[in-house]
């Protein structure tokens, strides 16, 4: 319900007294996962939560704290069904407003039995050239590495957070569903990482509940809750939402910690799964363009549900890892793009091989095949959304992503690239978030990426704990009067470590 159409028909009135009944706690439902917003559009954004019981939402909001004139929309149900998560999208609000909502839930056996408020903001897409600025990373809760009470937890959101970013990209691999935890890891240096450890995280996810599972796990840490209600989110899904390197019609037979191995039905499960934790809308498809005012479009791609299968890559046709219909539509988006920078929010590098298996160094797993030749197989697809970016001239395009574990800034230079018909743009790479440190990646050459700067491990050392530093994010803040873009790498504490400066064309 547009805040217009509530000013048309009267709804705004004073909360009813009921609410303020007095009922027993036990009959009262409640929110043990907080708050959580995402997906912006121009006047609104798609707020979630979750009751622990049948209930009906109710969200109060308003652009003052006190909640004074608040407007309130009687939401969805929350039932069985999508395991008690409710979405309801707020819309009709001021641009460059900052939303205050309060999230309660009613229950279906005693109206006047109503969830303790949880409260949580998010900003609203500015009309006018004022600064914004925004934080992303992936890998949320990998290679062992879960909630550590012991280090204060996922604390890296707590620095993210502390940054107040106007919104947040998570690029894939919200959760780990193929990575069980234990209760310690015994770490190279000596030291010991102890992880809370539920039911749902200590095997692999199979059923619909223990991806459900994950999702409420990573929702345990007072960290990603507080960050969850203060910052919208737009969410990318990757292969640990559902399985390691995971494709439409791939089998796990020799895995012998699965029972189900049609990873199709996995992937079935995991897609509910996020759809339903996720503070996402509607639409049947994950790609979407998410505009931010005059300086900012993001278009996030999926490059997980439309590809083809993992194998050599090195196809004298077009192999998908976009699909025909994404690729038309970004093409379209971006042409469409009035924004001054349009950064494109990948699940995945574009020039950096990533391996299906890397213990043989073998198949391909993301777009480059280890050919430094002219693109084949996945390599030209996009090179023929490069080359319609250059046709069209699109300016001020770039790259943001993950996967990898490890911080990096890329330089895509058509003169040093095997295929030249592009214009030079930049990808940037951060993460994880709280999982192990690998790299560095090899470059293909076919579309000249150059190292600007990198940050991972040292030599031989393989899986850095979070402890031992192997978490980051990335932090774009564009000033609002000159356009130009500031991206700084940070760590887990949030202390800058490399930061580079882009003025736009």
């Amino acid at each position: 319900m547009r805040r217009r159409s509530l000013l048309a028909g009267g709804l705004a009135t004073a909360l009813p007294s009921r609410i303020f009944a007095q009922t027993s706690a036990s009959a009262r439902p409640r929110q043990l996962q907080g708050v959580q917003s995402g997906d912006f559009f121009a006047d609104g954004a798609i707020v979630w939560s979750r009751s622990d019981r049948p209930a009906r939402m109710i969200v109060d909001y308003a652009t003052t704290e006190s909640f004074i004139g608040a407007w309130r929309i009687e939401g969805p149900l929350a039932g069985p069904d999508s395991d008690f998560t409710t979405h309801l999208r707020l819309a009709g609000l001021p641009p460059g407003q900052t939303v205050v909502y309060r999230v309660r839930y009613a229950s279906l056996d005693d109206s006047s039995a109503l969830s303790e408020p949880v409260i949580g903001r998010f900003r609203t897409p500015p009309a006018d050239r004022r600064d914004v600025s925004f934080v992303w990373s992936a890998d949320t809760a990998g290679q062992g590495f879960g909630i550590n009470p012991e280090l204060g937890g996922m604390a890296i959101y707590e620095a993210m957070r502390r940054l107040t970013p106007d919104f947040f990209v998570h690029c894939g691999d919200t959760i780990y569903a193929d990575n069980p935890l234990q209760r310690e890891v015994k770490l190279t240096d000596g030291s010991v990482w102890r992880n809370v450890v539920t039911d749902a995280k200590a095997k692999v996810a199979e059923s619909l509940d223990e991806f459900r599972g994950n999702f409420r796990y990573n929702l345990l840490d007072d960290n990603l809750r507080r960050f969850n209600a203060e910052v919208a989110m737009l969410a990318q899904w990757d292969d640990h939402e559902v399985v390691d390197n995971w494709y439409d019609g791939r089998r796990l037979d020799d895995d012998a910690r699965y029972v189900e191995k049609d990873v199709s039905t996995l992937a079935r499960r995991a897609n509910r799964a996020f759809r339903e934790y996720m503070p996402i809308g509607a639409s049947e498809v994950f790609y979407g363009r998410f505009s931010y005012g005059p300086l900012l479009d993001i278009f996030r791609i999926d490059m997980r549900s439309f590809r083809n299968a993992n194998g050599a890559n090195r196809e004298t046709i077009a192999a998908p890892i976009l699909g025909g219909r994404q690729v038309e539509w970004l093409k379209r988006a971006l042409k469409a793009s009035r924004a001054i920078w349009k950064i494109v929010a990948s699940d995945m590098p574009l020039g950096l091989v990533v391996y299906d298996d890397w213990r043989s160094k073998s198949g391909s797993e993301a777009v480059a095949n280890g050919d430094d030749g002219a693109p084949l197989g996945r390599e030209i697809e996009i090179a023929g959304l490069l080359s319609f970016i250059k046709r069209e001239a699109i300016r001020n395009v770039a790259w943001i992503t993950g996967d990898v574990h490890y911080a990096a800034i890329h330089y895509y230079d058509p003169q040093k690239a095997a295929f030249r018909d592009f214009a030079p743009f930049h990808e940037f790479v951060a993460g994880p978030l709280c999982a192990g440190g690998f790299g560095p990646n090899a470059l293909d050459a076919t579309f000249g990426p150059q190292v600007v700067f990198q940050k991972t491990p040292p030599p031989g050392v393989f899986n850095v704990a979070p402890s031992q530093g192997s978490c980051n994010f990335g932090h774009i803040a564009i000033e609002g009067h000159s356009g130009v873009m500031t991206v700084t790498h940070r760590d887990a504490a949030g202390v800058p470590f490399h930061a580079l400066d882009l003025t736009p064309d």
